[in-house]
């Protein structure tokens, strides 16, 4: 029964600190944002060696890269990132955010004109997936103990 209370304390400890905007509060967002941008990018480069001329949506015109759908959940990651204030909600869009960051970053080469067969494309993916795995450890202690509190199953 103790543990009901402490856990209920810790989220509105949480909720305080968003309310207040305490210095240091969003490093805990950084977690959920570095691991869906790794598992998006990592997922995102996979696929696209697997099956490179796969598109979702495939039009007259042309077609529509993966970057575009990125845009369009980074724009609603930032929408709802203006409309939702709590702990919960922060957390999940950190985690959206992360997404849309990762199929946007995912063909970033296209922006600066590069091939899959470029070897500049491998050293920055590499320096993106080392820069990511960089924000996920540093975050991770913190990170963690936001998600143990926010999991709506324990």
């Amino acid at each position: 029964m103790f543990g009901i209370f402490s856990k209920i304390t810790r989220k509105n400890i949480i909720r305080e600190k968003i309310e207040r905007s305490e210095a240091g509060l969003y490093f805990y967002l950084v977690f959920p944002i570095a691991f869906a941008f790794l598992l998006t990018f990592i997922g995102a480069r996979i696929f696209s060696l697997l099956a490179p001329n796969s598109y979702l949506i495939g039009l007259a015109v042309g077609h529509v890269h993966h970057y575009v759908y990125g845009f369009f959940v980074l724009a609603v990651s930032g929408y709802l990132a203006l409309i939702f204030n709590g702990p919960r909600a922060k957390y999940l869009i950190a985690l959206l955010h992360g997404f849309g960051l990762g199929l946007a970053f995912d063909e970033f080469a296209f922006w600066i004109k590069l091939t899959d067969t470029d070897p500049a494309r491998w050293n920055y993916d590499g320096f993106l997936i080392i820069m990511g795995l960089f924000f996920f450890i540093a975050s991770a202690k913190k990170g963690v103990k936001m998600l143990k509190v926010l999991w709506p199953f324990g």
